[in-house]
């Protein structure tokens, strides 16, 4: 699948190039190559030797560990190839990075891509925040609580979204909730994007499975709280049938033609780039005004492949700077999306301010935002005024809902998995469906915003016009869904087996790979029959059992319950470096 998505990137940029196998990579050649072949490789390397799949990557690399903190679990399976998209994702970027390079005039002949790096991309800020130096909670420590989705009465589940107290408490105040436990509940539902927790009082949700969900809708309206309801599977996938499978999750439009004196028939680099710096990006510019995840990730992305960031803060910095833990000042979370980005302070909503980051952008290759629609537009920072002043600069909106919905209700996270009918796919198929409260499509929205915004610069170095790029939380989950794995039953729902779930044993969980031979299994262990392994398995230790399992060829690993962990392991920790706390090194190697 990571090499079909790549496809689809490559048609979406307009590159015609042939894929052709070799050993364990991809060739692609064609005319706009100049007759050198670009190599790239995809390696599944895991603990021990093993190849990783889509459930071993998912286990090895703290990814179920995550996605179980929510409902107070140490590891749950995800029903969808979640790993195995986001390294298409940046199997991607690295071709497009690497033909960007080319153009550039930087020889580039091999990529070779990460896949454990890219699982750990996607849970980097928790590894980070669990091992930071002023670490006041061991990590991994699971709380008790009652988080969302919440029920109605007559049996419909939703989620809630605000940014602000005090919507969220005249909500549940109207419902009966008293203020001090209503205010006690804002905290933990705020920052579940950071927490990937959200231990709520049994309160709220006693107070919306006493009301029908038109009364609790009209309630949230009545507050200025939004509401969405968890959509179905089946929905939903009639409006995936007129996707394509592998199709970008962005959208190029390029800038209208230029008088010949700005756009030449192929652009050539301004004499003031500097080729200072590694990576294929060297010398191009991204100005970044971005929160949360999505854009942050997208520009931090990038900086990785060589680009120099600007990070526009508001005046007195990002608040989420100060949220713990804290690695050497700044929280740990904030750095492992923000680490190496030069910071600008503007306020927005001061023309001093805004002409602050108009002069940025007209020196700049890429502006990239992920602001509700009409923000830009309202504040003169849209496509069509910095374009004005700088008609060779690649525009990039990482937006919530993309063209389907616009700003109301807000395309955050949360709100994009329930309406996208993500809950179905997230949950075993015997468990009321739920979403995750990893913020999932943040990340595969920031993985999709920077591919996006490569294609851009790729289609600009080959004619010199500007690009406008479009990608959503939605189109992320979009090229998530258009390729669902595992087993499933007649509604969709996941139904997975004994394979490619975490097992517990006596000291912690195993996960089997998915495609390993029932007889083999059974051999190994010494069974008659399959539905004798959690038994057999629960009786003794991980290593026990793994070594069982290994010793007869069959990959299996132990599930890691805290991205933390693996700084212990030295297949994993050759892919971080430690300042202050641990970060992942990009996924990507390049070869001259």
């Amino acid at each position: 699948m990571p090499e079909r998505i790549l496809c689809g990137h490559l048609a979406g940029a307009g590159v015609t190039a042939e894929l052709a196998r070799c050993g364990d990579g991809l060739v692609l050649t064609g005319t706009e190559l100049g007759g050198r072949p670009l190599v790239c490789r995809l390696d599944r390397q895991g603990p021990c030797g093993t190849l990783l799949d889509e459930p071993l990557a998912q286990a090895a690399c703290g990814l179920m560990a995550v996605h179980g903190w929510g409902r107070g679990r140490r590891a749950v399976r995800l029903g969808v190839d979640y790993v195995t998209t986001a390294t298409g994702l940046t199997l991607a970027q690295g071709v497009l990075a690497g033909l960007l390079a080319r153009l550039r005039g930087c020889p580039t002949r091999g990529i070779t891509v990460s896949m454990a790096a890219t699982a750990l991309l996607t849970v980097s800020p928790y590894l980070a925040a669990g091992t930071a130096d002023e670490l006041d909670v061991p990590p991994g420590r699971l709380r008790s609580g009652h988080p969302p989705p919440f029920r109605s009465a007559d049996g419909v589940a939703f989620e809630l979204e605000t940014f602000y107290a005090e919507p969220w408490r005249a909500l549940w105040t109207s419902l009966g909730v008293s203020d001090t436990v209503a205010g006690r509940a804002w905290r933990p539902f705020m920052q579940r994007y950071v927490t990937a927790v959200a231990p709520l009082p049994a309160a709220l949700h006693a107070a919306t499975e006493g009301r029908p969900f038109a009364e609790l809708a009209c309630a949230a309206a009545a507050a200025g709280v939004a509401v969405q309801r968890l959509r179905k599977h089946a929905e939903r996938r009639d409006e995936l049938a007129s996707s394509k499978p592998f199709a970008p999750p962005w959208t190029l439009e390029a800038h209208p033609l230029q008088e010949p004196d700005h756009c030449s028939a192929r652009y050539v680099s301004p004499s003031g780039w500097s080729r200072a710096g590694n990576g294929p990006l060297a010398g191009i510019v991204v100005v970044e005004a971005g929160r949360r995840v999505q854009a942050p990730l997208a520009a931090h992305l990038l900086g990785q492949l060589g680009a120099e960031v600007i990070r526009i803060e508001p005046t007195g910095g990002d608040p989420l700077r100060a949220t713990p833990p804290m690695a050497g000042g700044c929280s740990a979370h904030f750095l492992a999306l923000n680490r190496g980005k030069r910071v600008v302070q503007a306020d927005l909503w001061n023309p001093a301010g805004r002409r602050r980051i108009i002069d940025a952008a007209a020196h700049a290759d890429v502006f990239l935002h992920n602001w509700v629609p009409g923000k830009a537009a309202q504040l003169g920072l849209d496509h069509d005024h910095l374009a004005a002043a700088n008609p060779r600069l690649v525009y990039a909106h990482a937006s919530g809902w993309g063209d389907v919905r616009g700003a109301h209700p807000p395309g955050s996270d949360f709100m994009v998995q329930a309406y996208a009918g993500l809950p179905d796919h997230l949950t075993p198929g015997n468990e009321a469906p739920a979403g995750s409260l990893m913020p999932l499509l943040d990340v595969l929205g920031g993985l999709a915003a920077a591919s996006g915004a490569l294609a851009g610069l790729l289609g600009r170095e080959r004619d010199g016009r500007g690009r406008r790029v479009r990608s959503s939380l939605l189109s992320a989950a979009t090229l998530l869904q258009t390729q669902l794995g595992g087993c499933r039953g007649p509604s969709g729902r996941p139904e997975f087996g004994l394979f490619g779930v975490p097992l517990a044993a006596s000291n912690g969980h195993l996960v089997i790979s998915r495609t390993a031979p029932v007889s083999a299994v059974t051999a190994a262990l010494g069974l008659d029959e399959l539905t004798e392994v959690p038994a057999e398995i629960a009786a003794h230790s991980v290593d026990r059992s793994l070594a069982l399992l290994t010793g007869a060829g069959i990959d299996a690993i132990r599930a890691c319950h805290h991205p933390a962990e693996l700084v212990r392991d030295l297949w994993a920790a050759k892919l971080m470096h430690r300042d202050r706390c641990a970060f992942v090194r990009p996924p990507w190697t390049f070869t001259a």
